[in-house]
């Protein structure tokens, strides 16, 4: 009798313990990840900005909690570092420049994403056909998914529309002709206006832009044997034009310029051109903070040579990567791909004035055009002959970008000719970085 009754007590209590799980299967399965906290580093841009005002409706909808932290884009590989060497697990997601992933797959600190993709649980909201084909095939490493791109973006020349129309000046479409504009305009306004504003900050800001001048000049990163090949009279001449616009006819303090120092000086009506990110036509046709709305003109990065072999307009994508110590792999992709789907970048696009969404929905709708129309055509002119190789993206980029931006750094200042300071770095990289 005992036996019996001890039977039917462990009967009663499974099926009881049935009937309470099946109560909850349906919210379980709806949120499967509730609980969980994502922690993400994201780089200072206005993209950033919109995701992490957004990521409460993630919160609501998954149960899952994200902590987005917001640093400025030039600590971002620093600290991306620190946390992969220690193997940490302090973030799960990490928003960098695609230069980085050669670098990341290579000492294994990041995951494919290939598995989540197909994985039909957490791959609701990842849509590959609204990427921006160019943008999405940057994130690839060996035919395998490493990244999802957050925001794109090219080159283009910025110039004061209603200044060249004033003084006659065409927009270059040479390298000599954007010197000769540079001075026209500096000497016409008497001073008011600099003739240009480049980004003068050693390391990624100044080599970001001046590799456009080396494309331009006909010169290249790297030799058919993989050695750097700055070293060249391309190369030294291109850095000869950089040097000469920003010290005869640039701003005040220019070796100080980053993206956002050098976007504020043409933006504020104080130069008459600029070379940077297509993204900064957002700003330059956003009445809220620019005084060139409606002023601005927009074309391809000038040439510089007859020998040019193009390629002056750079493919920069920034990516979300799942770092390989998360110890919430799934999770992390179930909000970077929320994050990069067609619905929260229309959203993100209302938000801030972010012109480099990735997805194809949002630039081909009509809220794009009416707040981008300006500059849309040329953007999307300098994306179409975007350079794949337009800055170095082997596993040594950061050593690269590092040594070349302080020697040229060295030719801005005057202390050493372009000459002298290429031919330096050049070696030094060739025998101690790329050995």
């Amino acid at each position: 009798m005992l036996r019996k009754w001890t039977s039917l007590v462990v009967v009663f209590a499974l099926v009881a313990g049935f009937l309470g799980c099946a109560g909850t299967t349906g919210e379980a399965a709806a949120k499967p990840f509730e609980g969980v906290t994502l922690n993400v580093m994201m780089e200072g841009h206005p993209s950033s900005d919109a995701i992490k005002a957004l990521a409460p409706e993630f919160e609501a909808a998954t149960g899952i909690k994200v902590n987005v932290e917001v640093i400025p884009y030039d600590e971002i590989p620093q600290k991306a570092l620190l946390a992969f060497s220690q193997q940490s697990d302090s973030y799960d997601i990490i928003h960098n420049d695609r230069l980085h992933t050669q670098g990341y797959v290579s000492n294994n600190y990041i995951l494919a994403l290939d598995d989540f993709v197909k994985n039909s649980a957490i791959n609701q909201y990842f849509d590959a056909k609204d990427f921006v084909p160019a943008y999405l095939n940057a994130c690839y490493v060996d035919g395998k998914l490493y990244g999802l791109p957050v925001y794109g973006e090219s080159t283009f020349l910025m110039y004061r529309k209603d200044l060249f129309a004033e003084y006659g000046i065409s927009a270059p479409q040479t390298m000599d002709q954007m010197v000769e504009a540079a001075k026209t305009v500096k000497e016409r306004s008497n001073g008011q206006v600099v003739g240009v504003t480049l980004r003068g900050a050693s390391g990624i800001h100044l080599i970001y832009v001046w590799s456009g001048f080396l494309w331009a000049h006909g010169g290249q990163w790297f030799d058919a044997n993989g050695k750097l090949d700055i070293a060249t009279p391309e190369a030294i001449a291109a850095t000869e034009t950089y040097a000469k616009l920003l010290r005869e006819y640039g701003p005040m303090g220019y070796a100080n310029f980053g993206w956002q120092e050098n976007r504020l000086q043409f933006q504020n009506g104080t130069a008459g051109m600029t070379i940077d990110a297509t993204v900064n036509g957002a700003f330059c046709e956003d009445p809220a903070e620019s005084k060139v709305v409606g002023k601005t003109g927009y074309a391809p990065v000038p040439s510089g040579s007859a020998n040019q072999k193009g390629g002056q307009h750079s493919l920069a994508v920034h990516n979300l990567f799942i770092s390989r110590f998360s110890k919430n792999p799934e999770a992390a992709f179930l909000f970077a791909s929320w994050a990069l789907s067609k619905e929260i970048q229309l959203k993100s696009m209302e938000l801030e004035a972010h012109s480099g969404v990735s997805s194809l929905a949002a630039m081909q709708g009509p809220a794009f055009t009416a707040k981008y129309g300006a500059f849309k055509d040329g953007m999307l002119e300098a994306i179409d002959k975007a350079n794949v190789n337009y800055i170095p993206t082997v596993a040594e980029a950061n050593e690269i970008i590092d040594r070349v931006g302080r020697a040229i750094s060295e030719v801005l200042a005057g202390s050493r000719s372009a000459k002298d300071a290429l031919e330096a770095v050049n070696k030094d990289i060739n025998d101690n970085v790329l050995k």
